[in-house]
């Protein structure tokens, strides 16, 4: 059964929304200023990702002598940026049901995304881009595979079922199923989520990086996915690693050593993100 357009975007109104002030926070996120004490007021009244975020800040600190308590003191200690980076994936990995779709393994998917998010630290660290949004993207690159199981479990099991009988990548598989694919449907919540362009515009072209206006940001975004597919982090049966756009590895300037010290700090700093974020 194929879905349209039109049909996906209906079905968005079925998925849960994301707390107010992680929506405010995604919409601004090219923003370098914000009001710090207006932040963590909103973020105080709801206490689960108020914990889930201040575990996670305490987690990124863990090479200081400092325990942070609040998330007035998270913001002073780590910034605003790097604040709204663990409000945000503390909130979006909570955000969607699981267990709803047979041959489709919700915890392999966050373990890619979160992996790809920190693979798109490093590599943004080393090509002076913005490590905060960059982190975002990889997060958020695939978010578009949770649309689609959420709005048609049974037929996304089609999908993975097709996805193994063919050996094909998961794109493929879902254009040939659906009818739609998860960028598609990753766009489509950005506009719904109120996603700022910058973050659109990555999930759009991640697998396609040289088309005209990608920009840098899709481009770290496509190869720390084919690393991380590479790295097998997620534990995916016949997990597949895509190709690789040579004009994407060059804009990166990923020699050999860069590559190994890519691979040895995604590896490093992966492991703890996803037990705060998945336990």
């Amino acid at each position: 059964m194929t879905m349209a357009l039109a049909d996906l975007v209906r079905h968005l109104n079925d998925l849960p929304s994301l707390p107010a002030v992680v929506m405010e926070l995604l919409s601004s996120i090219d923003q370098e200023d914000a009001d710090i004490a207006v932040l963590a007021k909103k973020l105080s009244h709801d206490q689960a990702l108020t914990a889930k975020t201040l575990r996670l800040a305490n987690a990124t600190l863990n090479g200081l002598q400092v325990k942070v308590t609040t998330v007035q003191q998270a913001l002073t200690f780590l910034g605003f940026q790097t604040t709204r980076n663990l409000i945000t994936a503390a909130a979006v990995t909570g955000c969607f049901p699981q267990g709803r779709c047979p041959g489709f393994d919700d915890k392999a998917f966050w373990r890619h995304s979160i992996a790809t998010a920190v693979c798109c630290q490093v590599i943004a660290r080393r090509v002076r881009y913005s490590q905060d949004i960059a982190f975002t993207a990889g997060l958020l690159h695939d978010i578009g595979r949770l649309v689609l199981v959420t709005a048609d479990p049974d037929t996304y099991a089609a999908v993975m079922a097709y996805k193994r009988s063919h050996d094909s990548a998961v794109l493929e598989a879902e254009r040939a199923v659906m009818g739609v694919d998860h960028v598609d449907a990753g766009v489509a919540l950005g506009q719904r989520w109120h996603f700022s362009d910058t973050m659109t515009t990555a999930i759009a072209y991640h697998h396609d990086p040289d088309a005209p206006g990608a920009g840098m940001l899709a481009t770290i975004v496509h190869v720390a996915n084919a690393i991380v597919h590479a790295l097998d982090v997620a534990r995916e049966e016949d997990e597949l690693v895509p190709a690789v756009s040579s004009a994407a590895w060059t804009a990166l300037g990923l020699n050999e050593e860069a590559c190994l010290h890519v691979f040895r700090e995604t590896e490093l700093q992966f492991e703890e993100i996803t037990l705060i974020l998945m336990g």
